[in-house]
């Protein structure tokens, strides 16, 4: 019999006497020795509950208990059974990783003895023991989130709480979280694990699927794949450049409720009680298993379907027979270290080039190097035909680029943002203005127009990031993970964005540590400590990365045994 750790019994929260509840009547309950996966949209509520469970927040109505304490009068003796990690990066990044570990072992009150074994215990549990010295900041993504996993741990806790522990972070260090975490349960400890990735999802003991503040599922992750049986197909056929115009014309069919790009075939999911839609000739459909995600986007609703308002506005952009992008020999040093070496790519009009690799592989430096912001020490980087050594000013006013990082400015508006950004993109006032109307329109920004970019929703965020940067309409548009921790839906909505501009002409360079968005990719480029490993089309990838047992590896498995093969061709 599993023990509740936690129970919540008709919960209820607003943030404000107008607004609609952020959690609207939750019940649920948390037991030991289990994962229990927190999924759902953009402004879902995960975050919000969460809160509840370790008492930095009190509902409206509705009880909170955990371990039969009360969240709100018990609120300290439940702090010491519970970890915590918080959504946005909880540690300080000027301060060591040891640096750190002490003064989580303050707030938790530990002994100078205990601490001493416990320091020990995580650093080996973590892998982070070589690197006690170096501050915060200066971490890959994936040892971020194990150093804040490691001082969520410091208290030994009964109830650990990771709220989106693995944003940001690439397939080889999200697979070494999880399988930690996993660990963590045969001592007892019950894990609740809010994720945008919904594989992790899959892989829970239970999951809660919250929407606007309502429990829309909660179960076993299979069962929500009870209504989605025969309702899945993979379509072969499409030639490789008219997947995108396929795909888009699908998703516009009454029949079909969500649709992606999955290597060489189009993935799609029906409406229930939906029968195939009429389709080309050339078209063939074989029925293939739901996943979690299926059920997740049909409980939604289904996607935001196919159509991109962007692409009416943006200009259709002039044929080109030679590259659009061209690094050559591109190599950056700092000092003794070599962030990128050697790298050399060519992208053509109208095509998506993906760049994976690793936290830390140097995707974020290529791209600036792309971009003009970063000199390489060596080599060239082109756009169409101009050197950006030589033409950069010419050639920056060709491109558009979100940053991984959030490029805006926080304590600015909306609408202020975009005023900005037009005049970096030399828009004159009328331009300007027009540019500005547009992007607020298709973007859906008129609600927050006045409102301070840091208090968006990461969902809104991200809009605003990809219209300052498209607002000109360029014919070049770097994408450095511009979907990082966006729902599922969100990430379909931009994604339409990104294959009606690609229609349009406009060439993409892209990085995602989503391997499902990489299949959108024509080629992929795979850069591991600063090289590139690996290149082609996402099947050439997963056909390169097959093994004896792995006959039909997924692009992520592709991913995780190139990798491997190269760091095992180092060692030798």
């Amino acid at each position: 019999m599993l023990t509740p750790l936690a129970e919540v019994t008709n919960l209820t929260k607003r943030f404000s006497p107008d607004s609609p509840p952020a959690l609207d009547n939750i019940s649920l309950k948390i037991s030991s020795g289990q994962i229990t996966g927190l999924v759902g949209p953009d402004g879902a509520g995960k975050t919000t509950l969460m809160r509840h469970l370790v008492g930095l927040l009190h509902s409206d109505s509705g009880a909170v208990s955990v371990l039969g304490m009360d969240t709100v009068s018990s609120a300290p003796a439940i702090r010491e059974h519970v970890g915590y990690m918080p959504q946005k990066f909880g540690l300080y990044e000027d301060l060591t990783v040891q640096e750190n570990l002490n003064l989580y072992a303050d707030l938790c009150g530990l002994t100078k003895e205990k601490r001493i074994g416990s320091f020990r215990r995580l650093l080996e549990f973590t892998s982070l023991s070589e690197f006690t010295s170096r501050l915060a900041g200066r971490l890959s993504g994936g040892m971020k989130q194990k150093l804040g996993l490691a001082c969520a741990l410091l208290g030994e806790p009964r109830l650990l709480l990771l709220d989106e522990p693995s944003v940001g972070v690439d397939p080889i260090s999200r697979r070494e979280l999880w399988k930690m975490v996993q660990e963590l349960l045969d001592g007892g400890m019950g894990v609740v694990w809010s994720t945008s990735y919904l594989d992790e999802a899959e892989k829970c003991d239970r999951v809660i699927l919250l929407n606007e503040g309502k429990t829309l599922f909660e179960g076993k992750p299979a069962e929500l794949l009870t209504e989605m049986r025969n309702r899945v197909f993979v379509l072969y056929g499409a030639d490789a450049g008219d997947k995108r115009s396929v795909l888009t014309d699908l998703l516009n069919k009454d029949e079909v409720s969500d649709g992606i790009i999955q290597g060489s075939g189009i993935r799609i999911a029906l409406r229930k009680g939906a029968h195939m839609p009429d389709m080309a000739d050339c078209l063939r459909a074989e029925p293939v298993s739901p996943c979690f995600e299926d059920g997740f986007i049909d409980r939604l609703g289904g996607g935001p379907g196919g159509h991109s308002p962007l692409a009416d506005i943006i200009n259709e952009k002039p044929d080109s027979d030679g590259s659009v992008i061209e690094a050559k020999g591109l190599t950056k040093q700092f000092g003794d270290f070599t962030a990128v070496k050697d790298n050399s790519f060519s992208i053509k009009r109208g095509e998506i080039f993906g760049l994976l690799g690793p936290n830390g592989a140097g995707k974020s430096t290529t791209f600036k190097m792309m971009c003009g912001l970063l000199q390489p020490t060596s080599g060239s980087a082109e756009i169409m035909g101009l050197d950006l050594k030589t033409a950069g000013s010419e050639a920056r006013s060709k491109i558009g680029y979100m940053a991984q990082k959030f490029s805006l400015y926080g304590n600015l508006s909306v609408r202020q943002n975009l005023s900005f950004f037009a005049g970096v993109y030399c828009l004159n006032k009328a331009e300007a203005g027009r540019a500005a109307d547009e992007m607020t329109n298709v973007f859906d920004l008129g609600s927050y127009i006045d409102t301070n970019a840091d208090t968006l929703p990461l969902g809104f965020k991200q809009r605003l990031a990809l219209a300052c940067s498209v607002m000109h309409s360029p014919d070049v548009l770097f994408l450095d993970e511009p979907t990082s921790g966006v729902d599922p839906v969100t990430r379909r909505e931009f994604w339409n964005h990104i294959n009606s501009m690609v229609k349009k002409g406009v060439t993409v360079m892209v990085t995602t540590h989503f391997m499902d968005e990489a299949e959108y990719c024509d080629r992929i480029g795979l850069i591991y400590r600063g090289e590139n490993i690996a290149s082609g089309t996402p099947d050439q990838l997963k056909a390169s990365a097959v093994t004896e047992s792995l006959t039909s590896p997924s692009l992520e498995d592709a991913f995780i045994e190139l990798i491997n093969r190269s760091e095992a061709g180092r060692t030798q």
